[in-house]
Formats: structure tokens, C-alpha cells, sequence
């Protein structure tokens, strides 16, 4: 990636063939200290990524000459996007599907109208990880829910929650690195390894078993491809 520990050294491909969505993102960006570079269909953003850089690729769903999901699939082929941080843009009554946008490697999807401020919260985020992904702070707190990782021990509004080993690390994992989407054979390979042969189905066992102590709301299932925790 082209990214300096700096956040605003992170370059952004803006891609919508809308010019009013591309103004406001370009503006709200720059306005944070990012690069930003913009183009108008998914043709136009293979060329202008090759020259350009990013880091980071915000990426409309439908568009003239080459749609996202293609585009984003082409980027991935290349070596150089294959770390990019690509996050979909899509309208609420589009035909939009997940499972298609994830399987051509996007890592996140916001609807639109796009409220600056959580996009720009979601970047911060990722900005973070990036910078320095070995870095596991010993506590996470998200929507009231407090992850003690030193102490495996899980709070949710100050309410001590009993969880086994394993059903507190799919959470505490899934929790690390919140809208990022894992799929089952992910998840099994973290949490219980290569060395103990366990099904697929194992993991939405435990994602059940979670959400029945800590709350639907927290793990999201994303049908088709897998699980994430639900940041919003």
C-alpha cells in the first residue's frame, strides 16, 4: 500500500457516476487531510487507479461501461490492489447483491444517502488496523459491549456475561476488525486451528449460542458468505 503512518497520506478513489455523491465525498475527504482522486464509471477507475494509487477505493454499484462489481474484481487481479481497502456504495433501492460484492473482494458496503460523518468514522478505523494490525488493544468497547480480552470476560452495559473459550473468541475476533466480513472456513481457521477437524456448521453453533447471551444485534449475518460485528 501507499499508505505513511499518517492517515492523511492515504490516498481515496472516489468512483460514482454521480457528480453531486463524488463532490460531497471529494470535499469531506480533502476536508480530513486525504489524497483523493475521482472518476465517473469503472472503466475510468481502472485507468485512473493504475496511475493513482489508492489505498482505498469507495466504489458505486451501478454505473455506465463497467459496474463496481466488475471493476472491483479487476482490481483484485492485480497484485498491487490486492491489500486496497475497497468499500461499495449502493442506493437502498438498488438490486444490490452482498454475497456478489464480497465474492469479487470488497471488504465493506455503506448505503446511500452516505452520511459523511460514519464514512469518515469507518475510514479512521481502518486507518488504524492498517497502521499497525498486530496491535490488539486488551479491551474493546462497541454499542455497550465491553471486551475484556486479558481477563476473557465480556460486560454488556456494565452486566458481566459468562461466555465459553470459544464463543468469547469468535466474539473478541469478530469484534477486532468490526464490518470486516469473515466466512466460515476463516473463522475455523482462527479460532480453532488447522490441527482439530471441526464442521463449518461448529461456527453458526457458536455464533447462536452468542447471540443468545450477548444479543442478536451485535454479529450480523451476511447470507451467502459468512458473519461480521456489527459496528453501527
Amino acid at each position: 500500500m501507499h499508505a505513511t503512518p499518517a492517515s492523511n497520506a492515504y490516498r481515496i478513489l472516489v468512483v460514482d457516476d454521480d457528480p453531486d455523491i463524488v463532490e460531497l465525498l471529494e470535499y469531506n475527504l480533502r476536508k480530513e487531510g486525504y489524497e483523493v482522486a475521482s472518476a465517473a464509471d469503472g472503466r475510468q477507475a481502472l485507468e485512473i487507479a493504475a496511475d493513482f494509487g489508492p489505498d482505498i477505493i469507495l466504489l458505486d454499484v451501478m454505473m455506465p461501461h463497467l459496474d463496481g462489481i466488475d471493476a472491483c474484481r479487476q482490481l483484485r487481479e492485480q497484485p498491487r490492489f490486492k491489500d486496497a481497502y475497497i468499500i461499495f456504495l449502493t442506493a437502498r433501492a438498488e438490486e444490490f447483491s452482498e454475497v456478489a460484492a464480497f465474492e469479487a473482494g470488497a471488504d465493506d458496503f455503506i448505503t446511500k444517502p452516505i452520511k459523511p460523518r460514519a464514512l469518515m468514522s469507518r475510514l479512521a478505523a481502518f486507518v488504524r488496523r492498517d497502521q499497525d494490525p498486530q496491535q490488539a488493544s486488551a479491551s474493546i468497547e462497541i454499542n455497550g459491549l465491553t471486551i475484556d480480552r486479558t481477563g476473557f470476560a465480556v460486560y454488556q452495559d456494565g452486566r458481566k456475561i459468562i461466555l465459553p473459550k470459544k464463543e468469547f473468541e469468535l466474539l473478541a475476533f469478530l469484534a477486532a476488525s468490526p464490518h470486516k466480513v469473515f466466512n466460515r472456513d476463516e473463522l475455523l481457521q482462527n479460532i480453532w486451528g488447522n490441527d482439530v477437524f471441526v464442521l463449518a456448521r461448529t461456527v453458526d453453533v457458536h455464533v447462536r449460542k452468542v447471540r443468545e447471551k450477548v444479543g442478536d444485534h451485535h454479529i450480523q449475518t451476511i447470507k451467502g458468505v459468512g458473519y461480521k460485528f456489527n459496528a453501527d
